[in-house]
């Protein structure tokens, strides 16, 4: 039961023939939190298939391009020749670190933890309501703060 469900126990009244003396403005809230935290962790749930791929494709990118960097550092005549010819000279390791770096200019870093940042933001908003976030996206219901 996340803290949504807990917090509608509590004002649902329990007993029979029991009537709340909570305003009926409060369930209406209840139900728009509830849609919005189905919202938000569809949202975020749906991201989860992209990002998966894109850290999968930024790994394989990444250990071609440690391969390569390994293969290319280890021959001899890259000491003896020219830094272009090297690279010339090293095509598997010259075309993976050109797409690394074409990937983190195409923005893969923030692809690969887009969910996080989305909760994250999620997060500030929702504190100014004494509310937060899981990653997942399930929201988590703060005491009120008790004002004297």
């Amino acid at each position: 039961m996340n803290s949504l469900e807990q917090a509608e126990a509590r004002l649902t009244p329990t007993t029979p023939g029991a009537v709340s003396l909570v305003p009926a403005v409060v369930s209406g809230n209840h139900r728009d939190l509830k849609a919005f935290e189905r919202r938000l962790t569809e949202y975020i749930h749906c991201l989860q298939p992209a990002t998966g791929r894109w850290r999968m494709l930024l790994i394989v990118v990444s250990v071609c391009t440690a391969t390569g960097a390994w293969n290319w550092l280890i021959d001899p005549e890259t000491q003896k020749v020219s830094f272009l010819t090297s690279l010339w000279n090293h095509p598997f390791f010259t075309i993976s670190c050109i797409t690394l770096i074409g990937l983190f200019f195409a923005g893969i870093h923030k692809r690969v933890v887009a969910p996080s940042i989305i909760a994250a933001r999620c997060r500030t908003v929702l504190a100014e309501y004494n509310m937060s976030c899981d990653d997942t996206g399930k929201l988590i219901l703060k005491p009120r703060p008790h004002v004297q």
